[in-house]
């Protein structure tokens, strides 16, 4: 598989092995099913694996597929939603998150820790039918104050190599978290063709994702694209029928499933070779929960990314 550099976390494999799929997060899917899609992301050249406790069932699954010895030069993340809380705590907040999932995982250390709590302006007030902000969100005053430094400090202790963030949502306060040192190694943004990060996005704002992925690279952070598909969005069937955000947008991406027909293509496979393609993306976040799915992601990396007249063609559709 082809590698990329991941601005100072290193070479990684195009692809990153998501933990949402096989923790039971995107669907039912067994256990013995998420160790087998484990093992073979591991078999194909997949070197990263993106895990977080909020991933249910993965961090476990981690620890039972490798008993606690990754294969040569595989690596793993975990994450933690700190959400705005008192400057002092955010330190044992982070360490006792970081402490249980090296216990599920049964590791003594991650590669990289990222925030699981999007990046906002202090002054920001969400729509009245959200959760609390401080619940869901980090203010760009407490992440620089103490976010940065409780990182650093688990850095230092061994326990991490490496420290990101999540870049979705709110894209000028994430902007300002990359536009200056000490800066996070990795940043996680959407990487799709809608540009869409589904119900992740209640912030009634566009969520501009190209322009968070273009500050990275401009910064020298590694970007960790997110939502190739958009949580089935842009696959041939959605595996569930309601009024969300990524129902909608699977009934607006109907003219692309009817180009990838007339291409005689899965929409899945052009959508991850789209997300591979697209500028400043150092590595996919697959958000596959078995080998089948998987094995249509492997595809997707295999023939690369689109050509400039499928990428043209889609774009044209005006889905963004």
């Amino acid at each position: 598989m082809k590698l990329n550099t991941l601005g100072t976390f290193g070479s990684v494999s195009r692809l990153t092995l998501g933990g949402g799929g096989i923790g039971q997060v995107w669907g039912p899917t067994s256990e013995d099913d998420a160790v087998a899609t484990l093992r073979h992301a591991v078999d194909s050249g997949i070197d990263l694996i993106d895990a977080a406790p909020g991933y249910r069932i993965c961090e476990a699954m981690i620890g039972r597929a490798f008993e606690g010895k990754l294969p040569r030069g595989v690596r793993v993340t975990t994450k933690y939603p700190l959400g705005t809380v008192p400057a002092e705590d955010v330190y044992p907040r982070l360490r006792a998150s970081l402490e249980h999932s090296l216990e599920a995982m049964r590791l003594e250390r991650v590669d990289m820790m990222l925030l699981h709590s999007e990046i906002r302006p202090d002054d920001f007030d969400y729509p009245a039918d959200q959760p609390p902000k401080d619940e869901r969100s980090t203010t760009l005053s407490l992440y620089r104050e103490a976010v940065r430094p409780a990182f650093a400090r688990l850095v230092s202790e061994g326990l991490i190599g490496h420290w990101g963030i999540t870049g979705i949502n709110h894209a000028a306060a994430t902007i300002d978290a990359l536009s200056a040192g000490p800066r996070p190694a990795a940043v996680q943004a959407i990487a799709n063709l809608l540009d869409s990060p589904g119900e992740m996005n209640g912030t009634g704002l566009a969520p501009r994702p190209r322009a968070v992925i273009a500050a990275a690279r401009a910064g020298g952070v590694g970007v960790m694209g997110v939502r190739a598909v958009q949580a089935g969005a842009l696959t041939d069937g959605l595996d569930r029928e309601d009024s969300s955000p990524t129902a909608e947008d699977f009934r607006r991406a109907a003219p692309y499933r009817a180009l990838c027909a007339q291409w005689g293509e899965e929409p899945a496979i052009v959508a991850h070779r789209y997300a591979l393609g697209m500028d400043g993306i150092d590595t996919l976040v697959l958000g596959v929960k078995n080998v089948a799915e998987l094995g249509q992601a492997l595809a997707a990396e295999r023939r690369g990314p689109l050509d400039a007249e499928q990428v043209a063609a889609i774009d044209a559709l005006g889905l963004r």
